[in-house]
């Protein structure tokens, strides 16, 4: 990576790294974190690679958005963590957001079977997975009836009933960005000759 895409990853891992740590901390992720580094990553995208760079960031802020919105609804994730997920596609762009929820969700998925089975055992938690499964399938959207997710995070044994997802969040970041790269083909298809994009082709290896 040259410096640029250091920058770049060096400012979304720190927005990460903190969510990450008031979601542990918490179970929160602050208004104050999210919205300036949405800007500031739409702008520095902007600032890159012009309007093909703003066009990444926002398409990558807007996925980010999309990735979560069924989950948030369902009561599954909270709005911070949207709001993470959209932040971070405004650095990231399209395709390594993409990337990012992929690994998130699967840390996430074998975090929460690992609290389901110790706290209900193996059957309980293959049952309630079933149940998911069923609810998706027959497209069932619509929130738990269980507790909220605040109200999940005011109870004092919370750590072993909700899952920190921006942890997650940030577990997936890391992996995507040092391990889980795109191959050197991989980016976006090319377009005319423009000034090099920001976010996500930066570390695509893909140019205009």
């Amino acid at each position: 990576m040259d410096r640029t895409e250091w920058i770049f990853v060096a400012v979304a891992g720190a927005a990460v790294v903190i969510a990450a740590t008031t979601d542990l901390w918490r179970f929160k992720v602050y208004n104050a974190l999210t919205f300036p580094t949405l800007v500031a990553g739409l702008a520095a995208s902007a600032w890159v690679g012009g309007w093909w760079g703003l066009a990444d960031g926002v398409s990558g802020a807007l996925l980010g958005f999309g990735l979560l919105l069924v989950p948030f609804v369902m009561g599954g994730v909270g709005a911070g963590d949207v709001k993470l997920l959209t932040a971070l596609g405004a650095w990231l762009g399209p395709w390594l957001t993409l990337h990012v929820f992929l690994a998130s969700a699967v840390a996430a998925g074998l975090y929460a079977l690992a609290l389901s089975a110790l706290g209900s055992g193996l059957a309980s938690t293959f049952v309630d997975l079933l149940f998911l499964i069923h609810r998706v399938r027959a497209g069932d959207l619509r929130a738990s009836s269980g507790a909220s997710i605040h109200e999940e995070a005011a109870r004092p044994d919370r750590r072993r009933r909700l899952v920190p997802f921006a942890a997650m969040t940030c577990l997936g970041f890391f992996v995507t960005v040092f391990w889980w790269k795109a191959p050197p083909d991989d980016g976006p298809l090319p377009r005319d000759p423009a000034p090099t994009v920001a976010s996500a082709s930066l570390f695509e290896g893909a140019t205009p």
